[in-house]
């Protein structure tokens, strides 16, 4: 199954976005610590070119430390990039950002001449949360879905730094796959958009791999099963999602793992590694290509056929 989700105010949160980024000294991207690389909008490189950026990985308190410090590893490998661990929980961290703002314009002297950034992310990163701590006041709706914002607005903070707040967006085919998957698991798409029993599946697997013993402690499990459907019915047995006849109920049971994982009950879970989305990203090149080839031989095939017939 895929998952696309890019409804009409988000292609117009984009064009909006194209349209002031040449007036813009430093980019503030958000993304979920638990995803980096999912929730990493491939549209905002192509937007932002060389302007000095700033990955700031919200919600580390729910992600593994370990991987997070990975991560950050990672993408500070790229000139220009910064990347800044946050929660919520803990303000400190967020406020540091102002002075990231001044080590990434060292030629300009904030005092005398203000900077512009700009604040873009996923749906449901925690933005709007963040501002607020970050400008000292309640300024940006908040709330525990995708899609709050709506439009931009300006925000004077400290160091003589104005932010443009940007609606949330995604962009128009999740690529690979399975960076569809994780932003479901983590909130980002709208729970319409898919369908649980299909993303708790793709959790499950993952979760066998990454975190047994967080399964095994959560649950109550002595000895863990291989694959994931099996995970699935072991929860829903004992959790009691269950349907006439002692069937496993694997809606239910989907919707409460994903709950699980989004409130931290299997305790700090990071859902991809750098080394994962290389290899991701491969396979997805390959599989790409190989579709390539194919449509260009049927395009041929199609040709020929044309000729014979109206020769």
């Amino acid at each position: 199954m895929s998952i696309n989700w890019f409804p009409g105010h988000m292609h117009k949160a984009r064009k909006e976005i194209a349209e002031v980024m040449p007036q813009v000294d430093i980019i503030i991207e958000m993304l979920d610590a638990r995803i980096p690389y999912s929730s990493e909008n491939p549209l905002v490189a192509q937007l932002r070119k060389q302007t000095p950026c700033i990955k700031v990985l919200n919600k580390a308190d729910l992600a593994d430390p370990a991987l997070t410090q990975q991560w950050v590893s990672h993408l500070e490998q790229e000139r220009g990039i910064r990347a800044l661990p946050t929660s919520q929980h803990e303000p400190e961290p967020i406020k540091r950002l102002l002075a990231l703002c001044e080590q990434l314009l060292p030629e300009r002297n904030l005092s005398l001449k203000g900077a512009r950034a700009m604040i873009m992310g996923i749906p449901n990163v925690g933005k709007s949360t963040f501002i607020n701590i970050l400008a000292g006041r309640t300024i940006a709706k908040t709330g525990n879905e995708a899609g709050v914002t709506k439009t931009q607005q300006r925000i004077k903070l400290d160091k003589n730094i104005v932010l443009t707040d940007t609606p949330g967006f995604l962009w128009p085919k999740l690529n690979p796959p399975s960076c569809g998957y994780r932003l479901a698991i983590t909130g980002a798409i709208k729970d319409t958009a898919f369908d649980y029993a299909d993303i708790a599946l793709f959790a499950a697997d993952y979760l066998l791999q990454a975190y047994p013993e967080a399964l095994k402690q959560r649950f109550q499990i002595d000895e863990l099963p291989e694959q994931g459907i099996e995970l699935m019915d072991i929860i829903g047995a004992k959790r009691g999602c269950m349907r006439k006849g002692g069937v496993v109920d694997l809606q239910k049971t989907g919707s409460l793992l994903i709950s699980e994982i989004r409130t931290n009950q299997l305790g700090p879970v990071t859902l991809e590694t750098p080394a994962m989305i290389v290899q991701e990203c491969a396979e997805a090149e390959a599989e790409n290509a190989h579709k390539a080839a194919e449509k260009a031989e049927r395009e041929k095939l199609r040709q020929q056929r044309a000729k014979k017939k109206y020769r």
